[in-house]
């Protein structure tokens, strides 16, 4: 954590050893064990509070990246059916016009056909 040497260390508890006193340093060096404890827990909390921010703000960035996806498959989707749709008017159209087309063909070959069959039966009749 800190990037304290042994020696620096010794150095720290003889000077504590001199000031506190023999009495007092177990107790001294108790409370301070449970200070950086407390300390230790509350940077470990900081740390994951982060990291769990960290994570919150990357999964409503994956959920609005999702989201764009989404509407834009969305979005083809419909201009493709729109598309098949259109196709499927024109076809329909065509078909339509089409028969009444081939309706109209049909009257009128049966009036050309029975006006042939007339100019050969007066041909043959002749």
């Amino acid at each position: 954590m800190f990037d304290i040497s042994f020696t620096e260390i010794m150095v720290i508890a003889v000077v504590a050893l001199i000031v506190v006193g023999p009495e007092r340093l177990p107790k001294v060096a108790r409370t301070l064990g449970h200070l950086l404890g407390r300390v230790r827990r509350y940077v470990g909390d900081v740390k994951h509070d982060i990291q769990r921010e960290m994570e919150a703000e990357e999964l409503n960035e994956l959920h609005s990246s999702v989201q764009e996806v989404a509407h834009s498959i969305e979005s083809l989707v419909r201009e493709e059916v729109g598309e098949l749709k259109a196709a499927a008017d024109i076809k329909t159209e065509t078909t339509s016009t089409s028969t009444l087309q081939s309706e109209v063909a049909g009257e009128e070959m049966p009036l050309m056909e029975s006006s042939s069959s007339r100019t050969s039966n007066n041909h043959s009749t002749k």
